[in-house]
């Protein structure tokens, strides 16, 4: 139906001033089928045409409560034709004083508004001092009480009219008003696949980007490759309290893609969109005080590691980090330096693994390089594959590595293959060399020292073995050439391979009587030098055997006097208890030192009194040497 009609026949419905329908006001029709609002009417108008009905003591029947809040204030569902009248309720009807009397007063606090339910007695106009009949309440009756009452938005029509049929007496929540939401901040979203993220930075309530996810990571970038897009805000929607007020949404905040544009990126307008562009190749940076991204040669960070800000770190470079490194972080990289103390972990591939200050309840690992901390190292585990280990002061940790310098170490567990400590306190160290200045024990801790001593039993049967494998190929090489030697004695034989040399070599030539009686020769020792043959060809797969076999065993007796030589232990003065035992390992196995660190704690800490004992006491310097026993 066209607007134009709709007015027709609105001015017909308002002219018809003798039914109860008449004079509904502007934007409302009344129907044969019932009362229909024109969404073209201004709201206010609406109201005021709806509001005109219930103080002149109308209501709606059949009330169509949603279209009727659609109409009013526009929420709700969105229709697919929005010019459409909207069909409210089936009729207007007088609302009795009777009958108004039996609504009850609403209680409304919080946004929300109660309604005491219980039955409701109208006078009995055939027996006026009567107990009076039973009133039913009527949903629409209701919506014009509470509009009356000021609640003129927000009734939940299924709980009204479930509350009307049951016969409890009950307090109901019958209406609540309708939040404002809120719309979407401007915000950034990540466009580079090298960036390996997903999630977008966030802003934060003073206005600040939270860049999670670029620093979590420092990949390295691609020139001209889009890095971020700015997502413009979009509106929220109005909400509406009990008396039908307009609730606006708070506006949403923008941001400058502009002011994240730190070196060598750039801000590039685009029919697309807003994106920050990468000026040249290099590695992503973010600077959290500014939230600046830049894109250069070098990782830097001056933020620190942590969930919040960066979550852990997998890098495939080296990697400077200024801030703290959090509990339970993780750096991996090549060569990391750290100014900051450092609760997390600490993982090196290889280069040099530098902490300038703290490690406190983390750890440390290089695969293939060494580690210093110039702070204190503090219930932390460090370990270097194949690299060395430099600490000041070392409590309670476990330390292993190539070789371990430390300058004060209390309570720790050390194992390397060469260990030098200035002052050991309550410590459990193991190496092949051991160098202390001054060693006793701590408290509770007994002072252990451990010389690392070669079970040489494994390779000793192995060189055995071997040595009678070899001897039993020479002998058989030996045997082969005496069999040779015999066939090769043979008058006839010997007289046909001197013939057949000197024929190869054109010393003698043939004559044509003579190349039968050659032939008929070697036809007639042709079997001798097969075997011949067999046994030269026995005696070089033998003699190779033998070389090979010759070649391990130097090979096994080298690595024996490597590991049987050179152990020691020098402890320059003891100031407590100090026990120092010999501790067998196996020299062919894996690293004595590279093993987890429950492992280093149980084998130096199991209390089971290990290998020979060197010396026990409180008292004097102890040197020892294996070379000398």
């Amino acid at each position: 139906m066209s607007i134009e009609s709709s007015a027709a026949e609105l001015a017909l419905a308002s002219a018809d001033a003798g039914t109860g329908t008449g004079d509904l006001g502007p934007g409302l029709l009344a129907r044969a089928d019932g009362i229909y609002a024109n969404p073209a009417t201004a709201k206010t108008a609406l109201v005021a045409a709806v509001d005109n009905v219930f103080s002149t003591g109308r209501y709606f029947t059949d009330i169509d409560y949603p279209a009727f809040i659609k109409a009013l204030y526009g929420h709700g569902p969105a229709r697919q034709r929005p010019d459409d009248l909207l069909r409210i309720a089936a009729g207007v009807a007088p609302f009795a004083a009777e009958r108004r009397a039996v609504y009850k007063a609403v209680k409304i606090s919080g946004g929300r508004a109660e309604y005491y339910f219980e039955p409701a007695y109208m006078t009995d106009p055939a027996d006026p001092e009567g107990a009076g009949v039973l009133a039913r309440l009527d949903p629409g009756e209701f919506v014009a009480d509470m509009w009356i009452k000021g609640i003129r938005f927000g009734i939940d029509m299924n709980a009204v009219k479930a509350a009307i049929a049951s016969t409890k007496s009950e307090r109901t929540i019958v209406a609540g008003q309708c939040e404002a939401l809120n719309g979407v901040d401007a915000h950034v979203i990540e466009v580079c696949d090298d960036l390996h993220r997903s999630d977008a930075p966030r802003q934060l309530a003073n206005g600040k980007l939270d860049l999670m996810a670029f620093q979590n990571r420092f990949p390295q970038i691609q020139q001209g490759a889009r890095l971020l897009k700015k997502v413009p805000r979009s509106d929220g929607e109005n909400g509406f309290d009990l008396a039908g007020r307009v609730l606006e949404p708070a506006i949403p905040k923008d941001i400058d893609l502009q002011s994240m544009a730190g070196p060598g990126t750039v801000v590039e307008a685009t029919g697309e969109g807003e994106f920050l562009v990468a000026l040249q190749a290099g590695f992503l940076n973010v600077d959290r005080e500014t939230s600046q991204v830049s894109v250069g040669d070098k990782i830097v960070s001056r933020d620190g590691v942590s969930a919040r800000t960066t979550g852990n770190l997998q890098l495939e470079g080296d990697y400077e980090e200024f801030g703290e490194v959090q509990e339970k972080r993780v750096i991996e990289g090549e060569g990391i330096t750290v100014h900051a103390d450092v609760f997390g972990n600490i993982v090196s591939r290889g280069g040099t693994i530098l902490l300038n200050s703290n490690l406190v309840g983390g750890s440390a690992h290089n695969a293939l390089g060494d580690i210093t901390v110039k702070g204190v190292a503090s219930a932390a585990i460090i370990q270097a594959t194949l690299g060395d280990v430099r600490l000041q002061r070392a409590e309670s940790c476990i330390i292993s590595g190539t070789r371990v310098f430390v300058e004060h170490a209390v309570n720790c567990e050390i194992i390397a293959d060469d260990i030098f400590i200035n002052q050991a306190e309550g410590c459990a160290v193991a190496a092949r060399r051991i160098e202390i200045e001054s060693a006793g024990a701590r408290k509770q801790s007994e002072m252990l020292v451990f010389v690392l001593q070669p079970d040489c039993k494994r390779i000793d049967e192995v060189i055995g073995q071997i040595g009678e494998r070899v001897a039993t190929f020479a002998q058989l090489a030996a045997q082969r050439k005496e069999e040779m030697q015999a066939l090769t004695s043979q008058a006839d034989v010997r007289q046909y391979m001197q013939l057949a040399t000197r024929v190869r070599k054109g010393e003698l030539t043939l004559t044509a009587d003579q190349a039968p009686q050659f032939q008929k020769m070697g036809a007639a020792v042709g079997p001798v030098l097969k075997a011949i043959g067999k046994l030269s060809e026995d005696i070089k797969t033998t003699e190779g055997e033998h070389q090979a076999g010759m070649a391990l065993l130097e090979q096994l007796q080298q690595q024996r006097r490597a590991s049987a030589g050179g152990n020691s232990v020098r402890v320059s003065m003891l100031t407590g208890d100090t026990t120092i035992r010999t501790l067998s390992y196996h020299p062919d196995g894996d690293s004595k030192y590279n093993l987890a660190p429950k492992e280093i704690k149980a084998m130096l800490r199991s209390g089971v009194p290990q290998g020979e004992r060197i010396f026990s006491g409180s008292v004097g310097l102890v040197e020892w040497d294996s070379g000398a026993q």
